[in-house]
């Protein structure tokens, strides 16, 4: 059953892509957002520029709201002192001030480059259960170990299992959304597997806010796509119910890249361009 809707919910990370797609759609599901960056959110006068190193403002920042959805940090790989301050540190400063604040959950924005060398499906079709079905072979479970393909998988790894430690040992709970591509419309032949378009992105996320007794969660992100390579089942469990598929762009992307080759390290695996070293972008 879902749970009252949190009033006021902090949204860090408010400056980057999926942030400004996440402030223009959220308040219609009557959030009343708090934004944060490290930089000024254009366009957002009253928005928070906070330094996830600065304990002090970001307690601040978090004091008074139902909820967070925490996606500030670095989101391509970088040195690993770079991923260790901003997505390792900063997550857990952002942890910490939420458990002092008490505030009660926390939406995390996890990757799927958490697992990002669990190789991708092949083979024939099969059904994954709860409407979800694919062109190629068994979706992948949430349940898979940890396979991170950069330090910014490591990091997100981090993230997961410090969401199941806060769950445990302070009752914080969090949602971890292992996030796909998130753009308003997939740009690659492999995206069309992982794609997550905007507005299922802001139906997810409403659902991970009011989802009753989540503890410690891990779900995919993803719209209900036909080349879908992973199980939603965990995420349609909050009530998520996507309603848009990336198949009316694949005859275009198909034309212009080409069909995936799974002897392309890039193509084999769930994290794509990112197990190789160094990576190769997009994502």
């Amino acid at each position: 059953m879902p749970a009252p809707a949190p009033r006021t919910v902090l949204l860090t990370g408010a400056a980057g892509g999926l942030g400004t797609l996440m402030r223009g759609l959220l308040p219609a599901y009557g959030y009343e957002l708090r934004l944060l960056d490290m930089v000024p959110v254009e366009g957002e006068p009253g928005a928070l520029t906070v330094d996830l190193a600065d304990k002090e403002a970001l307690r601040e920042a978090v004091r008074g709201v139902d909820a967070v959805i925490h996606l500030a940090g670095i989101s391509l790989e970088a040195s690993f002192e770079k991923i260790l301050r901003a997505n390792i540190e900063g997550t857990y400063n952002l942890y910490e001030a939420a458990r002092a604040e008490g505030v009660r959950r926390v939406v995390f924005a996890s990757s799927n480059h958490a697992v990002g060398f669990t190789p991708r499906p092949q083979g024939d079709s099969e059904d994954a259960g709860d409407g979800d079905r694919r062109a190629g072979g068994a979706l992948i479970p949430v349940e898979v170990p940890h396979r991170p393909d950069t330090f910014y998988g490591l990091s997100k790894c981090f993230g997961e299992d410090l969401s199941q430690f806060y769950w445990d040992k302070f009752g914080l709970e969090t949602v971890s959304v292992r996030i796909g591509s998130c753009f308003p419309e997939p740009t690659s032949v492999r995206m069309l597997s992982l794609w997550m378009s905007p507005a299922d992105c802001a139906r997810l996320f409403h659902a991970a806010l009011t989802a009753d007794g989540v503890g410690h969660t891990v779900v995919y992100g993803s719209s209900a796509n036909t080349r879908l390579w992973w199980d939603l089942t965990s995420a349609r469990a909050l009530g998520y119910e996507p309603r848009d598929d990336s198949e009316p762009y694949a005859e275009k992307l198909i034309a212009e890249q080409g069909e995936l080759d799974p002897a392309n390290p890039d193509h084999a695996h769930l994290g794509g361009a990112f197990v190789t070293d160094p990576p190769r972008w997009p994502h």
